[in-house]
């Protein structure tokens, strides 16, 4: 039996892993990894729309992985923390067999969260 310690650790990084499995909301951390932006850059990097672009920052802010700070009429949105980036980009070197494993396989295609 896992120790609650260890527990709550596994609670959080599915947590935080599950802030990523949709397309869109990962769009918008990627797009982030060069820097902060509004809402109306992410639609123009994304081609999300506004109301989306809006609903998906909103799920990633509760979950901690985007801060939003007020600057004058618009809100500038960041990473967190450069950890995030960081990931990514490992996320980004995994090796192609493994990739093409993930991308097969139908049991990634279950309900999402947010």
């Amino acid at each position: 039996m896992l120790a609650a310690a260890q527990t709550q650790a596994l609670e959080l990084k599915a947590k935080l892993f599950g802030g990523f499995p949709d397309p869109s909301r990962l769009a918008i951390v990627e797009a982030l990894r060069s820097g902060p932006m509004t809402v109306t850059e992410f639609v123009g990097a994304t081609g999300l729309t506004q109301s989306n672009t809006s609903n998906h920052l909103s799920c990633l802010r509760e979950r901690g992985l985007v801060f939003g700070q007020q600057e004058g009429c618009y809100t500038l949105c960041r990473l967190s923390d450069r950890c995030l980036a960081s990931l990514l980009k490992e996320a980004d070197a995994l090796p192609a067999d493994f990739a093409r494993g993930i991308y097969q396989c139908t049991r990634y295609n279950g309900p999402r969260e947010c």
